[in-house]
C-alpha cells in the first residue's frame, strides 16, 4: 500500500492530548506538594523554623503574615539561630524616651535594718523618792514646783523637828566630858534621823540646830511635790519625787516579725523631729518580756544620753536598728522589684536591647536596697525605674502572665509532660505543635523547645508524633526526654 496515507482517527488525537494534559497536571501537583512539604526558606536561602510576634514570642506560626495580637509583621526564626530568647526587644531610642534607668546587681555586706517609731520617756531606773526622816513641820519650801529641774544636792525643803532640840543639847553637855556617855549621845542623834552634816554643824557651832534641810539626792526633774509652808509632816511621809534626765528612755514598738533584730546591748541611731539633721546614738537596754495585748508589738527600751537636756520626755523619735552580723549579699534597688501577687520579679536588661522578666527570691531590706537570694547574678543589669512604662510599651504583661502560669500548684517537680507533632527539628531546637499541658495550665500551641542534648533528636523527623518531658531553665524550655509514638490512623 505504498503511497497511501495512514488515516489517524480524530478520537485518538483527542485522547493523546488529554493524556499529556493529565501528565502535566500530575507533575504540577507533585511539584506543588513537594514545595509545601519542603522547609520554608528566606531569600538568602536560610531555613525558617517558624514565624513569631516579637511582642508575644511564645506563640509560633507556620506561615508569614501579620500578627493577630499586635497587628504587626511576623518575624522569622531561622534554624541556624540560637535558642529563642524570652522577653521583648525595644528600640534604644524608645528606651531613652521612656526615661528607663538601669542599675547593676552588686554584692556587698548587708545587715538587716528596721526603722521604728518611739516616744521618749523618763528613765525609771533613775528615780529618787525624798521622804521625811522625822516628824515636824515645814519651815521653808524654796519655791519649788513640779517640773523644776534641780541639781544633785539642791535644797528642797527645810523641816523643823522640835524633839531634836533636847537630844542635841544633851549631846553637847556630855561631849565635853568625853567617854562612853558622849559617844552614846552622838549615836542617839544618828538614830533619830539626823544627817551627818547636821550633827557636824551642831558640833562646830556648839548650839542646838533643830532645822533640817532636805536636799535632792540626784539631778533631775521634780515629778511629784507634796510640801507647803507651815504644813505638818509625819515621819516617813513622801515629800518629792525626782526623775533623772540623763540618760532618758526611748520606748520603741516593734512588729513581731522585727522583734528578733533587737538585742540588749545593741547600738542604735535615733532621730528627733525637733532637731532635723541631727542623730543621737543610744543602746538597747532591755526588751520587755510580753507583747502589747492590743497591738501585738514588742517594746524595746533604748537608753539615750542627754547631758544637755535637749531630749525631753514626750517627744517622738525614729530609730534605726540593725543586726550585728553583716554578710555578703546580692543587692538591687528596692524600686526595681515588682510584686505580682504570687511571684516577685525584676525586669532584666539583656543584650541587643532586649528586656525580660526574671523571677527572684528576695530577703531582707537594707536602706533603699533589697537582698536577692535567687534569680540574679552579680553584674546583671536590672530596670530600676520605668518598668511599668516598658510594660506598656512592649506588652510585657503577656510575659509576666506566662511567668505566673508556670507557678501552677500541680506543676511536677521533675518537669512537665506533653505530646504533639514535630514541625521542625535540628541539632539544637525542636518545634512541636503540642496539646494542652495541665501542669502549667497551658492550652495547645506550637512552640520551640531546646534539646538537652543532640542525641535526643536522633531518629525523629518532621511529622512524627511524640511524647516528651520538658522543664523550664530560666527563659528556655528544655526537652529532657522524647520518644516517638504510633501515629493514630
Amino acid at each position: 500500500m505504498t503511497g497511501t496515507k495512514v488515516q489517524i482517527p480524530r478520537i485518538a488525537i483527542i485522547a493523546t492530548a488529554l493524556a499529556i494534559g493529565a501528565l502535566a497536571a500530575g507533575a504540577g501537583g507533585y511539584w506543588l506538594g513537594a514545595s509545601r512539604d519542603a522547609p520554608a526558606a528566606s531569600e538568602d536561602g536560610r531555613r525558617v523554623l517558624y514565624w513569631y510576634d516579637p511582642m508575644v514570642p511564645d506563640q509560633h506560626f507556620e506561615q508569614p503574615g501579620r500578627s493577630p495580637f499586635m497587628d504587626m509583621e511576623l518575624v522569622p526564626r531561622y534554624a541556624d539561630e540560637g535558642p529563642a530568647e524570652a522577653g521583648v526587644r525595644i528600640d534604644p531610642d524608645v528606651v531613652q524616651n521612656l526615661g528607663v534607668r538601669l542599675a547593676v546587681v552588686e554584692s556587698a555586706p548587708v545587715s538587716r535594718t528596721v526603722t521604728a517609731a518611739g516616744v521618749i520617756a523618763f528613765n525609771d531606773r533613775a528615780v529618787a523618792i525624798v521622804q521625811a526622816r522625822a516628824a515636824g513641820f515645814v519651815e521653808r519650801s524654796y519655791g519649788r514646783a513640779v517640773g523644776d529641774v534641780v541639781a544633785a544636792g539642791a535644797p528642797i525643803v527645810d523641816i523643823r523637828v522640835p524633839e531634836w532640840t533636847a537630844a542635841q543639847a544633851e549631846y553637847l553637855a556630855l561631849r565635853g566630858g568625853g567617854g562612853d556617855l558622849a559617844a552614846a549621845a552622838r549615836r542617839r542623834l544618828e538614830m533619830l534621823g539626823m544627817p551627818a552634816s547636821l550633827i557636824e554643824r551642831v558640833e562646830r557651832n556648839g548650839a542646838p540646830r533643830p532645822v533640817m534641810t532636805v536636799t535632792a539626792p540626784v539631778a533631775g526633774a521634780i515629778t511629784a511635790l507634796d510640801i507647803r509652808n507651815g504644813m505638818t509632816i509625819v515621819q516617813g511621809a513622801p515629800l518629792a519625787t525626782i526623775n533623772g534626765i540623763s540618760p532618758v528612755w526611748l520606748a520603741v514598738s516593734l512588729a513581731q516579725a522585727d522583734a528578733s533584730i533587737a538585742r540588749p546591748g545593741g547600738r542604735v541611731t535615733a532621730r528627733v523631729p525637733a532637731y532635723p539633721g541631727e542623730s543621737f546614738a543610744g543602746r538597747i537596754e532591755s526588751i520587755l518580756p510580753a507583747a502589747d495585748a492590743a497591738t501585738r508589738t514588742i517594746q524595746a527600751r533604748i537608753a539615750l544620753p542627754n547631758p544637755q537636756r535637749r531630749l525631753r520626755p514626750g517627744m517622738t523619735a525614729e530609730v534605726d536598728l540593725a543586726e550585728g552580723d553583716a554578710r555578703p549579699a546580692l543587692l538591687v534597688p528596692a524600686e526595681a522589684v515588682i510584686r505580682t501577687g504570687r511571684r516577685t520579679v525584676v525586669i532584666v536588661a539583656l543584650e541587643g536591647g532586649r528586656f525580660a522578666p526574671i523571677e527572684v527570691e528576695i530577703a531582707r531590706r537594707s536602706g533603699d536596697r533589697i537582698e536577692v537570694r535567687r534569680g540574679l547574678s552579680e553584674g546583671q543589669r536590672v530596670v530600676a525605674s520605668g518598668q511599668f512604662l516598658i510594660d506598656s510599651e512592649a506588652s510585657l504583661t503577656g510575659a509576666l502572665a506566662s511567668l505566673e502560669a508556670s507557678s501552677a500548684p500541680q506543676a511536677a517537680a521533675d518537669g512537665h509532660q506533653a505530646s504533639g507533632r514535630v514541625t521542625a527539628i535540628n541539632s539544637v531546637n525542636i518545634t512541636i505543635a503540642h496539646g494542652p499541658v495541665p501542669s502549667l495550665q497551658w492550652p495547645g500551641m506550637t512552640m520551640a523547645f531546646v534539646l538537652e542534648n543532640a542525641a535526643l533528636g536522633r531518629g525523629i523527623a518532621v511529622g512524627d508524633t511524640v511524647q516528651f518531658r520538658f522543664r523550664q531553665d530560666g527563659s528556655r524550655y528544655v526537652v529532657s526526654e522524647i520518644r516517638k509514638t504510633e501515629t493514630p490512623r
